[in-house]
């Protein structure tokens, strides 16, 4: 098969792959899209110490099952892989299973991704795509739960309802997008505000999602002036700023994971009882509901996917790389 094959820093090759060998339980999925993902390009930059090179990446995918109980129908899967024995997984909170693995990583063990042509996956982890749902947007699936998790966790922590809150979401990448566009559409929040320095990528996502398009240094990011700040950025200048710009007992849910630690305002944080909630994945019940939602068509058009060839792979890399990207979201067809 053919692969796209994470090589070293800011280094993608396309090539000849083995074709991976199911083990038991598992089955193989001829691919049909796969997207790069913000942990991708963390990998890519050399910053992943999960993602060791060489590796395929790739963990958002949707394809054609060749064998199991799936054997020729489209699928979709869930790439996050649990041990289903522990308090965690047995209490749907899967995702923090701490024997948790993933496609596309290199620990604890390797598990090679979706970036190409065919790829294995326990068959418990793959959803048969409803008829409704195109293949492509399928594979939306895994950065959409990660959004609703995140929406979800705000929901819960906050002390008014999502729609009376003025929102901050800083970054106007898929997850940005997922988490404005679920909170216009599930949630009835339309007072957001959404930053970012691309400013392509601003005018690419207003033309989807109800908000204020800024760029991180505007006005209308003021301090102590946000109910609700969703971080998909995470770099410290980020974490800087949205501690900055929330209001007292406000909520700030983290999910950028760009630096993984740096300076931070605590004092505020702990003088003015601001809730700092860190997001990760998600569980397998928000899984199965993102894919009704996408079925349902609850996020609008999905335009903003732009989808490109496998082989042209290293060059949407480069680009997102560069800051010359437009797509919020790039998903890559073999």
């Amino acid at each position: 098969m053919h692969a796209l094959v994470y090589t070293g820093t800011n280094k993608v090759d396309f090539r000849e792959e083995k074709d991976p060998n199911p083990k038991p339980g598992e089955v193989l999925i001829k691919v049909k899209a796969s997207g790069i993902c913000g942990s991708d390009m963390h990998a890519y930059h050399g910053n992943d110490e999960r993602r060791i090179p060489p590796l395929i990446l790739g963990h958002e995918v949707s394809g054609t099952s060749l064998d199991g109980k799936y054997k020729n129908k489209e699928v979709v899967i869930n790439p996050l892989i649990s041990c289903e024995k522990c308090n965690y997984c047995k209490n749907e909170r899967e995702h923090l299973c701490p024997k948790r693995t993933m496609i596309g990583m290199s620990t604890p063990i390797k598990r090679e991704g979706g970036l190409a042509e065919l790829v294995s996956a326990p068959e418990k982890n793959i959803f048969e795509v409803p008829k409704d749902l195109s293949i492509k947007e399928a594979a939306l699936a895994e950065p959409a739960a990660v959004a609703l998790h995140a929406v979800l966790l705000a929901e819960k922590n906050l002390k008014k309802p999502l729609s009376e809150c003025k929102i901050l979401i800083q970054g106007a990448g898929a997850i940005g997008l997922l988490c404005g566009l679920i909170l216009n559409t599930e949630k009835n929040s339309k007072n957001i505000v959404m930053s970012d320095p691309n400013k392509k990528r601003l005018v690419e996502c207003s033309k989807y999602l109800s908000a204020n398009f800024v760029s991180p240094d505007d006005k209308a990011i003021k301090e102590n002036n946000f109910d609700l700040i969703l971080e998909s950025v995470g770099l410290e200048v980020t974490r800087l700023q949205a501690i900055k710009s929330i209001v007292p007992g406000g909520t700030i849910v983290h999910i950028g994971l760009t630096q993984p630690s740096g300076t931070f305002d605590f004092k505020k944080l702990t003088i003015q009882e601001i809730t700092l909630v860190g997001t990760y994945c998600y569980t397998n019940k928000d899984f199965q509901n993102t894919l009704d939602i996408l079925t349902k068509k609850k996020l609008g058009d999905l335009g903003w996917i732009e989808y490109r060839e496998l082989k042209k792979g290293s060059e949407a890399f480069n680009e997102i790389h560069n800051g010359t990207c437009i797509a919020p979201k790039i998903i890559l067809i073999p």
